[in-house]
C-alpha cells in the first residue's frame, strides 16, 4: 500500500499561557504525514516552502521515512508562517498573523511515482486544489479531505462539487453546523452523507471526535490529559493516525473505522503534550499501542 499527503508547510509562532516557540514546524502536511508515518509505508509528502525552510526540518522528516519527492522548493521565495496566541481556554485563540508568502501560489505537481498512491489524504486546502491533485491521481482506494470556515463560507460550490470525491470528510463541530445549517450534529452528519462523503468525522476537541456512516455511529472520548501544551495540529495529527491505521490495516470495515479513530485521538493526545510536532518526534510504536489500549478501556463497563 501507499499513502499520499497534500497539505502545507509551515513555519508557525505559538503562544499559550504555558509557554511560547517561534518558527516551529508546523502545517497540515507535516502533521498528518508524521502521525502517519508511525503506521504507514511509504508516506509521500506534497508540498511547497521557501529557500529559508530549514534543513533541520527536512532532516526530521526524512527521519520519518516521509517521501519528498513531491515537496516544491521555491529558492527566492519565503515558507508559509502562520502565529496564534492561545486562551486559557484552549479551544479559544487569537490569528496574530498570517504570511502565505510561496503557499499563496500553491500548484500541487503530483510526481508520476506517486499517482498510483492507494490512500490519499488532502489537507486543509482550495477545494480547487484538492480537485486538481484527484485529476492526478489513478483509482485510489480512499480519499479524505479536510476543510474550514474560509472555504465553506467563500468557495462553497466548489467544495460541494469536491466533496462528492471524498470517501471521508473530517471537520469540527462548527464546520459541520456551517456546512449543514444543522445544530444537531447527528442530523448535520447525515445531511453531510448526503453531500458526497461515505464517512463524517466530526472532531470535537476535548469531548473526542464522532463516526458517522450510513450503518454506524460511534463517539469516541479524548484521552484525559493532565499536561496540555500547544493544541496547534492536533485535528491534522488525528487525520494522519486515523488514515495511517486504515493504510496499515488496509480494512474500510466500520469495526475497523471505529479503531483507526481511536488511534487518531491517540496521536491527538500526544500532539498537544508538546509544542508543535515535539511530542510525535520520538515516538515508539509501543507507546502508541499503551495509549492506544488506554482508550480502549476508557470506554470499557
Amino acid at each position: 500500500m501507499s499513502l499520499l499527503v497534500v497539505g502545507s508547510l509551515a513555519l508557525d509562532t505559538i503562544e499559550t499561557p504555558f509557554g511560547k516557540t517561534k518558527e516551529t514546524l508546523g502545517g497540515s502536511a507535516v502533521y498528518i504525514s508524521t502521525a502517519a508515518s508511525y503506521f504507514a509505508s511509504p508516506v509521500r509528502l506534497v508540498g511547497v516552502v521557501g529557500g529559508d525552510f530549514p534543513k533541520s526540518a527536512i532532516t526530521f522528516l526524512e527521519e520519518r521515512n516521509i517521501e519528498l519527492e513531491g515537496l516544491q522548493t521555491i529558492q527566492n521565495g519565503k515558507t508559509f508562517r502562520w502565529s496564534g496566541k492561545y486562551h486559557y481556554d484552549l479551544n479559544m485563540r487569537d490569528t496574530l498573523f498570517t504570511q502565505l508568502n510561496v503557499f499563496e501560489k500553491f500548484d500541487p505537481k503530483i510526481p508520476e511515482v506517486y499517482r498510483k498512491s492507494k490512500y490519499v489524504c488532502l489537507g486543509n486546502i482550495d477545494p480547487i486544489l484538492q480537485r486538481k491533485v484527484l485529476e492526478q491521481i489513478e483509482k485510489p482506494k480512499l480519499i479524505i479531505g479536510d476543510t474550514m470556515n474560509f472555504w465553506i463560507e467563500g468557495k462553497r460550490d466548489e467544495l460541494m462539487k469536491t466533496m462528492k470525491h471524498f470517501d471521508v470528510l473530517i471537520i469540527n463541530e462548527s464546520e459541520a453546523r456551517l456546512l449543514t445549517q444543522e445544530p444537531n450534529l447527528i442530523r448535520a452528519g447525515k445531511k453531510v452523507i448526503g453531500m458526497g462523503p461515505k464517512i463524517l468525522i466530526i472532531k470535537k476537541g476535548e469531548h473526542g471526535a464522532l463516526l458517522i456512516t450510513d450503518s454506524t455511529i460511534f463517539s469516541a472520548p479524548a484521552y484525559p490529559m493532565e499536561d496540555i501544551y500547544d493544541p496547534t495540529g492536533a485535528g491534522d495529527t488525528f487525520a494522519g493516525g486515523f488514515i495511517g491505521w486504515l493504510e496499515k490495516s488496509d480494512d474500510i470495515s466500520d469495526e475497523n473505522l471505529k479503531k483507526a479513530v481511536v488511534y487518531g485521538s491517540a496521536m491527538a493526545s500526544f500532539c498537544v503534550e508538546k509544542f508543535g510536532v515535539d511530542g510525535l518526534r520520538e515516538l515508539t510504536y509501543l507507546k502508541i499501542q499503551d495509549r492506544f489500549r488506554s482508550f480502549r478501556d476508557l470506554v470499557k463497563f
